[in-house]
Parts: structure tokens; C-alpha cells; sequence
């Protein structure tokens, strides 16, 4: 498989998922209005009292919530359509792992974490709110999403080892390779654990955890041809197209949200591509702003446990932008920014 062949099905690929969402999301909108999975406003806290945080968003109320329905459905769908097309019209499917495998990692991760999105998004909707310190707490408990998550991560981290043959990790500029054996599994749940989570911290401001998938996406894009990974970068393909309709209403002022639907599908799906490709340094540098929104809501964490008050007037950190009086889409163009050159960093780390 060679760049020159394969660059112009990868580019098709995008505009054709691009047009079949594009033409299926006006009535999405429509539809999630009717069935009301839309946002609620956040309500008070404990002492009746209205958090930094709601004073931000609950202009946002009223938005619908179910993108990530839309997509992971559409890209899902044109996946198993394209790829037996592909085939069957002489695209030669190349890759390190056993196909029906790899398929199988690509679409349960996908869809569980997707699943478990779903979940939270209708109990966040429709359930009863409880007064938490910072406002009214909706769906699942931390502990419930964050257990499951942990069981999904390591089903895929042992499918990986066991069935793709993957235990190594791969550190670029010193050029060394580590071999996990076992302890791949344990390793590679941390990973799509930590981004399922970051992903969905991420997802607070119109466009902004979306327009930085983008970017990852167009990096992927290149890194999986250059893998030789057929598979994946048909998938990538498909997703980027499906995205870039989607974000066209998700910029500022968003006609919808991704929810955690999309958010912890989306951020699980990230990490077993990284996985997948065997660069998990160029993962953490190109998904780096979703790494340091994550870190910024640990600290946040560690600073309400051990010191008993808050390191950032509000968690995730463009929160704290929000907080400061920057307006949302000056935060938002800043961080699409500042993750196209840790692309090209990332880019340029898998050339050496």
C-alpha cells in the first residue's frame, strides 16, 4: 500500500461520510427536540446557591444533546459498508493484526464506550437531580462511569494482548522499546480510561473538544497510511467527514452537543488508536490538550481533598479562561491553535 494510492480513496472517504451526515443531522436536531434530549439547566448546589460554573453555561440550556448518537451510528454504519467495498473493488487491505480482530477492537470500543455514554446522557435527562458542593449532580455517580469504564478498558487492553499480539511501547527520541508482556493490559486501560475522561472534560465549550478531534483526525489520517494500516485509516476517513458536518453546528453558538454519548466514545476510540499504531508517546503529544485538560481537573480534584479549596477559579482550564473574562470562542480558536503545532510536533516525532 502506498501513500500515492491510498491518499485519494482516504480523501473521497472523508467527503463522502461528509455529505451523508450533512444530510442526516438538520433532522437529528429536529428530532432530538422532540424526544427533548436536550440540555437542562444545572440548577443550585447545596445551600441553594448558584456555582461559577452554572452562571457560565446555563445559557447552553435548551441546546440538544445526542451528536455523538448521530456519529457513532453514521460512522459505524459506513464502516461495515465501505470496508467490504473496498475489497470487492481491488483496494488492497493491509495491516499488522488479524483483520476480523481488528475490526472487533475498532467496533466495540466504539460502541461500548458509546453505550455507556448513552447511558449517562438519559439518566442526566431525564433522571432527578441531587444537590452536590458546586451544583445539582446528574447521571451516573463518578464511581459507577468510572467502573465501568475501567472494565471496558481492560476487556479491549486484554483483547489487544491476547488476539493483536500488542505488548510493546515504543519511546521516540531516545529510540527505546519496552516490553510490557502482561502488564500491557493494566497499561493499556489506564490509557483509554484517561482519555475517555479527558475527551469528556474537554467537551464544555461550542467546538472545542470537536475542533480539536479534527485535528488529531488529520494527523491520524497521515500516521495510519504511513502504518499501512488499511482498516484504520478507512475508519479514520469515515470519522473525520462525519465530524467536520457535525462541527458546522457545533461551533459557536452550538445547535448541538456531543454529550457523553460521543465525548467518552470518541475519547476511548483516540487512545486504541494510539494503541493500535504502537506510538503512544505521539498519542499524549498530539492529544496533549486533552491530556492537559484532564490534568488541570486531577489538580482541581487535589486541591479540594488535600488543601480543602479549588488551585483554579474553575476546572477544566477553560473554565478558568471563561472565569477570566476571555470570551468562549477566543478560547476555543487559541486551543485549535495551539494543538495544530503539537500535531506537526507529533508528526514529526513518528519520522525519527
Amino acid at each position: 500500500m502506498s501513500n500515492v494510492n491510498v491518499l485519494p480513496l482516504a480523501l473521497g472517504l472523508v467527503i463522502f461520510s461528509f455529505l451523508i451526515t450533512s444530510v442526516l443531522v438538520v433532522p437529528f436536531i429536529n428530532l432530538l427536540y422532540k424526544v427533548k434530549l436536550v440540555r437542562r439547566k444545572e440548577g443550585l448546589g447545596k445551600g441553594n446557591k448558584e456555582s461559577l460554573f452554572d452562571k457560565l453555561h446555563d445559557v447552553k440550556a435548551g441546546t440538544p444533546i445526542g451528536g455523538g448518537i448521530l456519529l457513532v451510528f453514521v460512522i459505524c454504519l459506513l464502516f461495515a459498508g465501505v470496508l467490504p467495498v473496498a475489497q470487492k473493488i481491488g483496494v488492497y487491505i493491509e495491516t499488522s493484526f488479524n483483520l476480523k480482530n481488528e475490526l472487533i477492537v475498532i467496533f466495540f470500543t466504539f460502541i461500548s464506550f458509546g453505550i455507556l455514554g448513552l447511558l449517562d446522557d438519559i439518566i442526566k435527562i431525564f433522571g432527578k437531580p441531587k444537590a452536590g458542593r458546586l451544583g445539582a449532580v446528574y447521571g451516573l455517580t463518578r464511581l459507577q462511569k468510572f467502573a465501568l469504564q475501567w472494565i471496558l478498558g481492560f476487556a479491549i487492553g486484554f483483547f489487544m494482548y491476547k488476539y493483536l499480539g500488542i505488548e510493546i511501547l515504543h519511546i521516540p527520541l531516545i529510540d527505546v522499546v519496552v516490553n510490557l508482556g502482561p502488564f500491557y493490559i493494566p497499561f493499556a486501560a489506564f490509557v483509554i480510561v484517561f482519555f475517555a475522561n479527558a475527551f469528556n472534560f474537554t467537551d464544555g465549550l461550542d467546538g472545542l473538544a470537536g475542533g480539536l478531534l479534527m485535528i488529531y483526525l488529520f494527523a491520524y489520517i497521515i500516521i495510519a497510511v504511513e502504518h499501512l494500516d488499511t482498516p484504520l485509516f478507512i475508519f479514520i476517513s469515515l470519522w473525520q467527514g462525519a465530524l467536520l458536518a457535525f462541527l458546522y453546528f457545533n461551533v459557536w453558538p452550538a445547535r448541538i452537543f456531543l454529550g457523553d454519548t460521543g465525548a467518552l466514545s470518541f475519547g476511548a476510540m483516540i487512545a486504541v488508536i494510539g494503541l493500535m499504531i504502537g506510538n503512544v508517546a505521539t498519542l499524549f503529544v498530539i492529544g496533549g490538550l486533552f491530556v492537559v485538560e484532564a490534568a488541570s481537573s486531577i489538580i482541581q480534584i487535589l486541591g479540594w481533598r488535600f488543601l480543602k479549596r479549588p488551585i483554579f477559579p474553575l476546572a477544566p482550564i477553560h473554565h478558568t479562561f471563561l472565569a477570566i473574562g476571555w470570551e468562549e470562542p477566543k478560547v476555543v480558536m487559541r486551543a485549535w491553535l495551539a494543538a495544530v503545532m503539537l500535531a506537526v510536533f507529533g508528526l514529526w516525532l513518528t519520522t525519527i
